[in-house]
């Protein structure tokens, strides 16, 4: 009965810790104005403003996205956000509809070769998930490295799960 007991109030702890990570998230969400309000660099594409396991901090407001700026978007048929600087921004005669070029720091050419979907052009403010406001050097290596190695992942589960049983 003892055993029962510790292992549904660890159930308990773990629950509560999963829903305060969550909470928190939400929180960062609607604070940001983002549904991505934390990023983290994946590539070398942004050196050497941002590199690899920076984490950025992300914000989405009302203020118009400029020339410039430093922005995360999703384009169709990528599964992660990507992080490049706007370089240019045009406005369409007659709809006002506002479009977006960007590109890496790092790279050669701008965006429409290889990153964006194939035929598209431009960036719509759909595709912008917000605009970099902070970062923080380093600091996500550590889900590089859960990410890139599995096994380091399955470890540490299995290290917590051998610690909560002792």
């Amino acid at each position: 009965m003892g055993r029962t007991r510790r292992f549904i109030a660890q159930a308990i702890s773990l629950g509560m810790v999963m829903t305060m990570a969550l909470m928190i998230w939400k929180l960062l969400i609607c604070l940001s104005g983002s549904e991505s309000p934390v990023t983290v660099v994946l590539s070398e594409s942004m050196e050497p403003g941002f590199r690899r396991g920076d984490i950025l901090f992300v914000h989405m407001s009302k203020s118009p996205i400029h020339s410039g700026d430093i922005v995360v978007f999703n384009v169709e048929g990528r599964d992660i956000p990507i992080v490049h600087r706007v370089i240019t921004v045009h406005e369409r005669r007659g709809t006002g509809e506002i479009n977006f070029l960007t590109k890496g720091d790092n790279n050669k050419g701008d965006d429409r070769n290889g990153i964006y979907a194939s035929g598209q052009q431009w960036l719509q403010h759909h595709h912008i998930i917000g605009r970099v406001v902070g970062f923080l050097p380093y600091a996500g290596w550590v889900t590089i490295i859960l990410k890139e190695k599995p096994v380091i992942k399955y470890l540490l589960f299995g290290l917590l799960a051998f610690w909560s049983s002792v």
